[in-house]
């Protein structure tokens, strides 16, 4: 038994497995951008979640020392130290000290 096919169905197939090989590149593609986004924004919302933790740490250290007073020592200490951690914090948070930028393969074109 032999196989007899066409220059025409020949054609078809490997036109077939063109268009195969195109869609399955650009989901990958597809895929890997969203997953690029999603990372960027988890970023986002881990760096949000620590400052907003930390602020409420000093706001609470802050508000316990207030309403005991009696040490101005201790008070201006309360007062002085966090903001120095605030500061170190928004400092690192809005310093950019690198840039995301997707690693290119050898072959592709830049």
């Amino acid at each position: 038994m032999t196989l007899q096919l066409t220059p025409v169905e020949i054609l078809a197939a490997i036109g077939g497995l063109i268009v195969l090989v195109m869609v399955w590149r650009a989901s990958a593609r597809a895929t890997r951008r969203a997953t690029e986004a999603a990372r960027a924004s988890v970023r986002l919302v881990s760096l949000a979640g620590r400052v907003v933790v930390t602020a409420a740490a000093i706001v609470g250290v802050q508000w316990i020392v207030i309403t005991h007073p009696g040490n101005t020592t201790l008070l201006l200490t309360v007062l002085g130290v966090p903001a120095l951690f605030a500061s170190y914090t928004l400092t690192r948070a809005l310093t950019v000290t690198a840039a995301d930028v997707p690693q290119h393969r050898k072959g592709r074109r830049r």
